[in-house]
This record gives C-alpha cells, sequence and structure tokens, in this order.
C-alpha cells in the first residue's frame, strides 16, 4: 500500500440515508496543507472498491490529490431503499452530496475540485457538472450515456414498450406482488458465448464483474425493474451545449462495443461547450481495458494526471 484509505460515511441533511466513501490520500498527506480534490464515480453496477477506487482513485492520489471515489446511493455501502435502484437523477444529487462534505474539511481546497468518472459513472460526471459550479475540471474514462444506453441496447430498442412493461411491473409490486430483479450480465463468458453472443462490452464486462478479475463484494449487476422508468427518460448530455463549460476530457478506446462509449465520448466531445476539451481515443484499446488493465490504464493517466494538474493545480 503506498497510499492511506480512510473510509467514512457521508450524512447530509438533504438525504435521509448516509453515501458511503472511500478517501485516497496522497503518500506525504499533511492535514495541516490544502490540495486540489477529485470525485471518482463508479460505473453503472459497480462500486468504489473497483476501478473508480482501486485503480483512479489510487493513481491520482499518488500524483498529489485527495480523492473520494463514493457508493452510489441505493447500491455499494451506501444507504437508500430499496436496494439496487439506477436513478439518474439521483445519482447527479449524490455527487452535490459529495461536494457538500468536501468543502467541510480543511485540508481540501474548495476551489480545486474536479471528477472523474468510468463508464455510467463518466455519463453522470457530465451531467452533474453542468449544473455543479463547485466542479471545476471534469475527466470521462470510456462514460457511458445511460439515458441512451436505458432506450436503446437496455430497453430493447422500444422505450415505449420498456416503460409500459416497467409500469406493469410497479402495479404489481405495489399491489402485493414479488420483485422483479434483473442481472443485465450473463453468469460466465463461457453461458454469453454459448447464448450466441459476441459483443464485445457484453463478454469483457462479464469476464470483469463474474470473475475474480474485477469481482467485489458490493459490485452488484442487477437492477430492480420497477423503477428503470427514470433512466429511460434522462439524458446525460441535455444542454451541454450551453451548460458544459469546465475544462473536459474525454478518453475513450477505439473497439466499439454494444454499451456505446465510442459514440457517446465522440458526441460530448463534439457537443460541450468548454472552450478547454480534449478527445483521447486510445488505439486498440476496449471499453473494459479501460477499466483495470495497465497498458489501457496507464496510457489513459499519461493524460488524465497533466489534465488535472493543469485545471485544479496549476
Amino acid at each position: 500500500m503506498d497510499h492511506v484509505i480512510e473510509t467514512i460515511s457521508i450524512r447530509n441533511p438533504g438525504l435521509a440515508w448516509d453515501i458511503a466513501a472511500d478517501i485516497h490520500f496522497p503518500p506525504s498527506f499533511d492535514k495541516g496543507n490544502m490540495y486540489p480534490a477529485i470525485i471518482s464515480a463508479h460505473p453503472i453496477g459497480s462500486c468504489k472498491e473497483q476501478t473508480s477506487g482501486n485503480v483512479y482513485g489510487a493513481a491520482l492520489a499518488r500524483e498529489g490529490f485527495v480523492v473520494i471515489a463514493f457508493d452510489a446511493s441505493y447500491q455499494g455501502a451506501s444507504g437508500g431503499e430499496p436496494r439496487l435502484i439506477e436513478d439518474p437523477g439521483q445519482r447527479v444529487e449524490d455527487f452535490r452530496q459529495v461536494v457538500d462534505y468536501l468543502v467541510t474539511l480543511p485540508y481540501v481546497d474548495a476551489d480545486r475540485i474536479g471528477v472523474l468518472g468510468v463508464c455510467g459513472g463518466g455519463g453522470y460526471s457530465i451531467s452533474a457538472a453542468k449544473s455543479e459550479r463547485r466542479i471545476k475540471a471534469v475527466a470521462s474514462i470510456t462514460g457511458v450515456n445511460f439515458g441512451r444506453m436505458s432506450r436503446e441496447g437496455f430497453g430493447g430498442y422500444d422505450p415505449v414498450g420498456t416503460l409500459e412493461a416497467i409500469a406493469q411491473q410497479r402495479t404489481a409490486e405495489a399491489c402485493g406482488g414479488k420483485a422483479r430483479v434483473d442481472d443485465v450480465l450473463p453468469p460466465s463468458v463461457g453461458a454469453a458465448e454459448q447464448a450466441g453472443i459476441a459483443d464485445i462490452d457484453v463478454l469483457e464486462a462479464t469476464d470483469y464483474y463474474k470473475t475474480p478479475r474485477g469481482q467485489a463484494p458490493h459490485g452488484l449487476t442487477s437492477f430492480l425493474f420497477s423503477r428503470r422508468a427514470a433512466a429511460v427518460d434522462w439524458d446525460a448530455f441535455h444542454l451541454a451545449e450551453v451548460l458544459l463549460t469546465q475544462p473536459l476530457l474525454v478518453v475513450i478506446g477505439d473497439k466499439p462495443g454494444g454499451f456505446g462509449a465510442y459514440r457517446d465520448g465522440q458526441e460530448i466531445y463534439g457537443r460541450a461547450a468548454s472552450k478547454h476539451k480534449q478527445l483521447l481515443v486510445l488505439p486498440n484499446t476496449s471499453h473494459y481495458e479501460l477499466y483495470d488493465q495497465p497498458k489501457a490504464t496507464a496510457k489513459a493517466l499519461e493524460t488524465i494526471v497533466p489534465f488535472f494538474q493543469k485545471h485544479l493545480v496549476a
């Protein structure tokens, strides 16, 4: 261990529950000094102990940043009932609660707070920054617009039909019926291949989440079907041409998959109002290689670290 990690709970009057988070401190941390801080947001179905914390959070802490990796409400070690909800509005509100916490810490410079998000966390980071002006710089790592994904791949390209099914299921549960929980990934890569699934994102996601490579106790890939309507009705990039003005770094791999990070990255780079924006397309790199594979993450960090140093330190 080359840096210290402290696990904390954030209690804010704006929520009825705590947000669980890990703070990654620089190796030579001195609580008497002031540090730039970075909020690190996990992917959809992930948790703070996975890529947002143990890869990007740890790496940025080693470079002198205080990094806080948090679990989304209703997920991981954070509170909120019922469980297994992926609510974009609440995910964005979580960022505000974490910023509220950071600005109270005597060793955090409230004017030097950035955000980094991976996969769905990248889309949520972008969405949060549009209206949370305390965020001064944004890095999206293989970021996905979960609203678009919910209307397309996760909704069978039939958003209205999906909403009708959600409505029926919610009514059934309100009347005492059994909750429907969907695991969005196959149980194994072998099972996926036997089912004829060839999409690189599904196969690599299964390899990451369903094997020791990326498994974590709170890293679940299941969602409560009756609470998915909010995602179908949401767009991470809404008004980005007007409101997303902070410095922006978009990192994607050039191997497109069904989850759409390559497409979403190109779109937000073009749409963002940011005067200082950068698109990094890593060759021969897939979505899930940017989660934890040393070669891909090292190449990403070669740009991420100078980006945050320029906009939060210089």
